[in-house]
């Protein structure tokens, strides 16, 4: 049987190869611009006066190579500090008479409680390291606002953090010199803080707002992060006014900034310094911006020096300098006293975050929310307006009454189809499973997931339209002199038009600020609709609905291409593996195993079997199950609470405890310090002493206290909200991190006789040999994060 095409097929098929050509040229377009493959780094012999990515890879070279683990407890973090203030003194030896340098090394402390990823937590620290070094006019003075750039120099747990976050520190020194060298004497004061301690839930920034001298000078704050190795520096968060976004808008050389971001960040599984400064304890006015391409690497033992991508760094550095220049030339610059006095002159700030974004860091757009608010209801006026125009001037009232009701069905029509484009994905996803042995196949190759889930996501798009001819419409095309299938054309486009209306009206309404997404879509649906109505004269709609089906037949011919290993040397599936001891005293071992767990959905079968060698050492047969396999209790993984709540199931294996009796003389101990007390209205004060044995390198010890609890000595004496972990008794959860020689001396205190428990989890970065020899047993495509953590349990 031989197939047979008239003009129109051959012309539809030109329409789809100049379209597909069209959305190849564009993909290629916004690739480079997401990686930013069109800055061109500067060498190391770069002018003085310009910001040179090279000589920042140098610092990033020696902090993630040279000096490596820049964790808590471990000496690379003190290396890390005497570099950072080395290079600083170096920079301000070559500053001119009218230059006013000041350097300082702050050690912090303190105590305060936090919701952290949705749960409860008090944190207590001491001796952490802040690096500041503060760069004004020889005139200025201590109270002049300023502006203060953050980014942290301590590292994640077992990566080199050449990223996160020594790219930030890298392109600090690199734009401290810069200001020196290109002889700009800035008009208010520049703050660089180098925080030590941000991976312990931002310690150094708590400890910069709560007892450094410039704290209430600073009227602006640029925290500088990294959540992969480069390409977009997106700006996630700005606040709480729109000055910030509105200085950022008018200096970046490449703009980067979505205001949608802004409404997706808080349900992200993170946070940042910027919390601290604009959110928590400073309501200072400010900018987050954050390296988002490369995340396979964010946290795990590759983040290294070679895996940044070129002409990030220097696209940071272009504008982190202009946005500096900006902030500090800016009237609305205020210290905390004057931001103060305008609050008490009762006067309501009507400031509100503004609505903006870059296109393709070409340029930005930007405009105030109350624009916003006339600008974003144009397309649902359109949409009430346009039956109106088409109908009622010709056929009359009930002609519009009948249109507009097709227009609601084609909405209905639409909204189905979107949302049966995200579960048909989903059903998908969960289908292919019976047919593979694993899932995610397309997490070492990104391609894979659009030929995966783009024609399904297709496929759920039109089925809604397969049915609108079993939906009768509402007008009479015979009195209306046109086709039914022109109708129904202009009911479906019209009712997707009013569909992105609505959603535009509701981010406005709902106070968020990435309706811009919606009401770039519905207002470019508006040319669409005319080159649509250009494409039906000229080509016919038999041409058209040609184009649809081919292509739609021919992506989904795709969604076979799922056996693909899901993991590379490039994209590593991650492993938490725990040495847990359980101590009875200060030198008894009662229990010791491996324990492990994964961040993803594929189980320990998956990794077993593919980790032959693992599976050997851990005497796992051809028989294992998970349903009789020893699983972990959530409590085991307490030393990394509330991080632990992200893990999937975990698994336990018996381990041996000869080594570490002979690696230690002594464990993590509680004890009482002195007598406990009891006041007049009954209720008991017990005073504790936490050592930490002769662990090595700490990274940090968690407290977590039931029983009637009433009072504490962290935290200001304020107990924060309870945790109910898998229905256990009411929990508060204390961190305390920092290194000393000496003990945490602390009290609590109970409202009735009833006994206090305390179960104590010290995380020390150390492994046995035992240890050791596992984790390198893994395959390269796997990331493991390897450490011991000592557990036991008081009552008092």
């Amino acid at each position: 049987m031989a197939f047979r095409f008239d003009y129109r097929d051959v012309t539809a098929f030109k329409v789809l190869l100049v379209l597909s050509f069209m959305y190849g040229l564009m993909s290629a377009l916004v690739y480079s611009i997401v990686h930013l493959k069109f800055v061109k780094p500067l060498d190391s012999d770069a002018p003085l006066d310009r910001f040179s990515e090279a000589r920042a890879i140098q610092h990033v070279r020696v902090l993630a190579d040279e000096i490596g683990d820049r964790q808590e407890g471990r000496p690379g973090l003190r290396e890390a500090a005497v570099y950072i203030k080395t290079q600083l003194e170096g920079i301000k030896e070559r500053a001119g008479p009218k230059f006013r340098i000041e350097i300082e090394e702050n050690v912090v402390n303190g105590s305060f409680n936090m919701i952290f990823l949705g749960h409860s937590i008090s944190l207590g620290y001491r001796n952490h390291t802040n690096i500041v070094m503060r760069i004004s006019s020889t005139d200025s003075q201590d109270t002049d606002p300023s502006v203060l750039m953050n980014g942290h120099f301590d590292g994640p747990l077992s990566s080199p953090g050449a990223g996160d976050c020594g790219s930030c520190v890298a392109s600090m020194l690199e734009l401290a010199r810069l200001t020196i060298d290109s002889g700009w004497i800035p008009p208010r004061p520049i703050i660089f803080l180098f925080n030590g301690a941000e991976e312990l839930f931002m310690l150094g920034a708590h400890g910069f707002m709560k007892a450094h001298k410039w704290r209430d000078s600073v009227g602006a704050v640029i925290n500088v992060e990294a959540s992969g190795t480069g390409g977009l520096d997106l700006v996630c968060q700005s606040g709480p006014s729109s000055w910030p976004s509105s200085v950022y808008a008018q200096s970046a050389i490449y703009p980067m900034a979505h205001s949608a971001a802004q409404d997706v960040f808080p349900v992200i599984p993170g946070d940042t310094d910027y919390r601290i400064f604009s959110q928590d304890y400073g309501d200072i006015p400010g900018l987050d911006i954050i390296f988002l391409i490369g995340g396979y690497y964010y946290h795990t033992s590759h983040d290294t020096v070679d895996r940044l991508l070129p002409g990030s760094v220097q696209a940071r550095g272009d504008n982190l300098f202009n946005v500096l220049k900006a902030f500090s030339n800016s009237s609305k610059l205020q210290n905390a006293h004057d931001r103060a006095s305008f609050e008490a002159t009762g006067i309501k700030n009507t400031d509100e975050r503004a609505i903006f974004f870059d296109y393709l860091t070409w340029f930005m757009i930007y405009y105030s929310r109350s624009r916003a608010t006339v600008l974003h209801w144009i397309p649902i006026v359109i949409f009430i307006t346009v039956p109106f125009f088409l109908r009622l001037l010709n056929s009359g009232l009930h002609s519009w009454f009948a249109t507009y009701s097709d227009f609601v069905k084609g909405m209905m029509i639409h909204a189905t189809g979107k949302m049966l484009a995200i579960i048909f994905p989903i059903a998908f996803s969960v289908l292919r499973l019976f047919f593979s042995g694993y899932a995610m196949s397309w997490f070492a190759h990104p391609f894979l997931a659009f030929m995966m889930f783009i024609p399904c996501s297709l496929l759920g798009l039109l089925i809604p339209r397969s049915l609108w001819s079993h939906f009768p419409l509402s007008q009479d095309a015979m009195l209306l002199k046109t086709s039914k299938e022109a109708l129904s054309d202009e009911a479906r486009f019209w009712g997707a038009f009013g569909f992105y209306a609505m959603l535009t009206m509701a981010y406005l309404v709902a106070g968020l600020t990435g309706g811009f997404l919606t009401f770039i879509v519905a207002t470019s649906m508006l040319p669409a609709w005319i080159f649509f109505c250009i494409s039906i004269n000229f080509y016919g709609r038999r041409s058209l609905r040609v184009l649809r089906t081919r292509y739609c037949s021919g992506s989904s011919s795709w969604c076979c291409n799922w056996l693909f290993f899901p993991y590379s040397t490039g994209a590593h599936k991650r492993v938490v593996f725990q040495h847990t001891f359980v101590t009875a005293d200060a030198n008894q071992i009662v229990e010791s195993s491996f324990d492990f767990s994964v961040v993803d959905s594929n189980s320990f079968l998956f990794l077993f079997k593919y980790a032959p060698e693992v599976a050997k050492e851990l005497h796992i047969g051809p028989e294992f199950s998970l349903e009789a396999a020893n699983i972990s209790k959530r409590e085991t993984w307490m030393v990394l609470f509330p991080v632990s709540f992200l893990f999937s199931k975990s698994l336990k294996f018996p381990a041996t405890s000869a080594e570490i009796s002979k690696q230690y003389d002594y464990f993590p101990y509680l004890s009482t310090s002195k007598p406990h007390t009891i006041s007049g209205d009954g209720s008991r004060r017990v005073y504790l002493e936490l050592s930490l044995g002769s662990l090595e390198e700490v990274w940090v010890a968690v407290l977590n206290i039931t029983g009637p609890l009433s009072n504490w000595s962290f935290a200001d004496n304020k107990v924060p909200v309870p945790e109910i972990v898998d229905g256990g008794p009411p929990s508060y959860i204390c961190r305390l991190s920092g290194s000393s020689h000496e003990n945490w001396t602390f009290w609590l205190e109970a409202s009735s006789p009833e006994n206090l428990t305390v179960e104590v989890a010290v995380l020390d970065q150390v492994l046995v040999d035992e240890a050791k020899k596992l984790k390198g047993l893994f395959p390269d495509w796997t990331d493991v994060t390897a450490y011991s953590s000592f557990r036991s349990s008081y009552t008092f």
